[in-house]
């Protein structure tokens, strides 16, 4: 369980990782194709799409996280008690 949890949070971390690099801030997406940045308020098609990515990407690795202390925690305290260590 350890090890699949593992690797999920270390693919969840390459593509937040890739997913924010992908930003650019205060240009839009077509400039960094070669486009014109313009001045812009909203986040239209890909920027928007790769923005909210970036959002649920965060969230699943603070949650992965989260849930990787709970369980590694949960086996240090199994392992506590059978070593007869008071807590």
């Amino acid at each position: 369980m350890d090890k699949i949890l593992n690797i999920v949070q270390i693919v969840i971390a390459v593509l937040l990782s890739i997913l924010i690099l992908i930003q650019q801030r205060g240009t839009g997406l077509s400039s960094a194709f070669g486009g014109e940045g313009g001045v812009y308020f909203k986040k239209r098609g890909a920027e928007k799409v790769i923005f909210i990515a970036t959002i649920i990407m965060a969230i699943l690795f603070i949650l992965s996280a989260n849930f990787q202390l709970y369980t590694n925690g949960k086996n240090f305290r199994v392992f506590l008690i059978k070593k007869n260590v008071i807590l």
